[in-house]
C-alpha cells in the first residue's frame, strides 16, 4: 500500500512538472520561444507579445477572483513603475470571461501595465494549471522561467534585474 502511494505521488509530480512547461521547442541556450499572442487590450487595441521583442516581459495569468493574484498584482505594479525605463513590460492576461469585471477592477487597483483577456488555449500553451501563473521572457522573446502559484517577490525582482542587465 505504501509503495503504491509513493508511486502515485511520483507520477502526479511528474505530470504536474510536464503540465507546467510551456509547449515550445528549446533553443541552444535552453530557453524556449514564448508562445506569441495577439489579444485586445482594455481599449480594444491589438496587443501582440511579438511587438515587445527587445524588452524583458513579465507575463502574468490572473483573474479578479484569484486570491493569490490579489497578493502579486501590487508587486507587479511596483516592478512596472520601477523598471519600465530600463526595458521591463509587465503584461497581465486576465482569465475572466470578459471586460465587465476586469475593467473596474484594474481601475480600482490602479494597474499601470497592459491587460488583455486571455483564453484557455493560450493558457495551455504556457502550462497554466492554476492561477496565478507568471512567466519571465527575455529580450529575445524566450521564456526564462515559468512559475505556477504566487511568486517570491524578492527572487522575481532579482531575476528581472538580472535580465535587464543582459
Amino acid at each position: 500500500m505504501r509503495n503504491t502511494f509513493i508511486l502515485a505521488s511520483i507520477l502526479l509530480l511528474a505530470l504536474a512538472a510536464t503540465a507546467q512547461s510551456p509547449k515550445t521547442s528549446k533553443s541552444s541556450t535552453g530557453r524556449s520561444p514564448a508562445p506569441n499572442f495577439n489579444l485586445k487590450d482594455a481599449s480594444g487595441k491589438d496587443f501582440k507579445l511579438a511587438d515587445l521583442k527587445g524588452k524583458v516581459v513579465l507575463v502574468n495569468f490572473w483573474a479578479t477572483w484569484c486570491e493569490g493574484c490579489q497578493v502579486e498584482i501590487p508587486w507587479f505594479v511596483e516592478f512596472q513603475k520601477e523598471y519600465a525605463d530600463r526595458g521591463l513590460v509587465v503584461v497581465g492576461i486576465a482569465m475572466d470571461d470578459d471586460w465587465k469585471s476586469v475593467k473596474p477592477w484594474i481601475e480600482e487597483k490602479k494597474v499601470n501595465y497592459p491587460i488583455v483577456i486571455g483564453n484557455q488555449e493560450l493558457g495551455k500553451q504556457y502550462g497554466l494549471i492554476g492561477m496565478p501563473l507568471t512567466a519571465l521572457v527575455d529580450r529575445e522573446g524566450r521564456i526564462v522561467d515559468v512559475h505556477n502559484g504566487i511568486v517570491d517577490k524578492t527572487a522575481t525582482e532579482q531575476r528581472i534585474k538580472d535580465l535587464l542587465q543582459q
